[in-house]
């Protein structure tokens, strides 16, 4: 079977790990095509899907250069990526100890990040009830999230490796939405090093492909 891009991504119009997974591809100059899943048909679920990922979730990769290569969960995907196809560590570091502080932090956005942002906007804005005390308790960890990172970045630039890497670049799709507080005056470290990889153009171009997906 041919194919006209290197990648097939099926993601989400709205999920952040998808567009991490796209932001990746575009700094790394990879052909894709996405395909956007339905959650609401649960086309996430479908055996169409599930046949490449059986956890039912997105993102899910396949390299088409690679024999088909398959792979799901997004921090994989991106160390996959950049240990593949970054050989010169444009946003990935080559030192082996470094490497392990690279996955700290990546462990640390899956792990900490991901969950606790998800479930705080979740429980504002889409759950059946309003329920202050699940409110207050995922608000409190995505500060305590943000606490972590301000503690480095108030002493770096980047979180390792002296430049942007993929551990930098996983974080920032989550830090799009609004958590019900001002993150320049509580955060301003993790508010500036946020606001310099929106500026690139990779993540430039992944806003205006989100922006215009969401709004079809």
């Amino acid at each position: 079977m041919s194919h006209g891009k290197q990648f097939t991504l099926y993601t989400h119009k709205r999920g952040p790990n998808g567009w991490k997974v796209a932001m990746i591809l575009e700094e790394l100059g990879m052909t894709y095509e996405s395909i956007y899943l339905d959650f609401e048909k649960g086309e996430h679920k479908a055996p169409e899907h599930t046949k490449h990922n059986p956890n039912g979730r997105t993102p899910t990769i396949i390299d088409h250069k690679n024999n088909d290569y398959t792979l799901w969960e997004s921090d994989a995907i991106l160390l996959y990526l950049v240990e593949r196809y970054d050989p010169e560590h444009k946003i990935s570091v080559a030192d082996a100890g470094e490497k392990f502080h690279q996955l700290q932090w990546l462990f640390f956005q899956a792990s900490g990040q991901g969950p606790y942002f998800g479930e705080a906007v979740h429980s504002m804005r889409y759950h059946s009830e309003q329920l202050p005390s699940a409110q207050e308790r995922y608000n409190n960890e995505v500060k305590r999230v943000f606490g972590v990172l301000e503690s480095v970045l108030s002493k770096q630039e980047w979180l390792v490796g002296g430049k942007v890497t993929i551990a930098d670049l996983s974080f920032t799709p989550w830090i799009s939405r609004s958590y019900g507080f001002d993150l320049a005056t509580e955060f301003p470290a993790s508010a500036d090093w946020n606001s310099k990889i929106r500026e690139r153009t990779s993540a430039k171009k992944i806003q205006k492909m989100h922006d215009a997906v969401n709004a079809a």
